[in-house]
């Protein structure tokens, strides 16, 4: 889900492209406190009593009409798990290192509210934390998934000549 925040509101977009905002008032709501001209790239969930995340729950969410959906919004907030800051005040950071990207969206959801249902998606490079993360979330929080990340290429007369790179991937977990 991509969360707009502009100088007069803010808009939530499903990767399809439809506008999800009604279904999901409280993450736009809680969207009004980033500077305007933010614009995130991100997942809502919503979780259980018991902690897990339910992606049945949150397709019921973003199926329902408005009315239904402020029901189920009070009946489970959802949270929006930010993983990318596509753009900031400044302008476009598309062009810049996601490293960069990364901190920059950081340090704008610090800025937040204590108890924002903004939050970033947990990353890490070390592979031992990577490899917990794999083993233990799914039976842990219901996480279907990791995303991995190839490191940037070589530079130099190691790199390869077309310039690309590995792209992400995403590993399911085991079942």
């Amino acid at each position: 889900m991509i969360m707009w925040r502009t100088s007069d509101g803010v808009r939530l977009q499903a990767r399809s492209g439809r506008d999800v905002t009604a279904a999901w008032g409280d993450l736009a709501l809680a969207g009004h406190h980033l500077p305007a001209g933010t614009v995130l790239d991100g997942e809502a969930v919503i979780t259980t009593e018991d902690g897990r995340i339910s992606f049945e729950a949150a397709q019921a969410r973003a199926a329902s009409s408005p009315t239904r959906a402020n029901r189920l919004t009070a009946q489970r907030p959802a949270h929006y798990i930010a993983f990318d800051a596509l753009q900031l005040p400044s302008g476009d950071a598309r062009p810049r290192p996601y490293s960069e990207r990364r901190a920059a969206l950081l340090s704008l959801l610090t800025e937040l509210p204590a108890n924002t249902p903004i939050q970033a998606a947990s990353a890490t490079t070390d592979r031992d934390t990577a490899l917990t993360w794999y083993n233990t979330l799914h039976n842990n929080h219901g996480v279907e998934g990791i995303v991995a990340n190839a490191p940037p290429p070589p530079t130099g007369p190691a790199a390869p000549e077309d310039g690309r790179r590995a792209g992400m991937q995403k590993l399911l977990m085991p079942t």
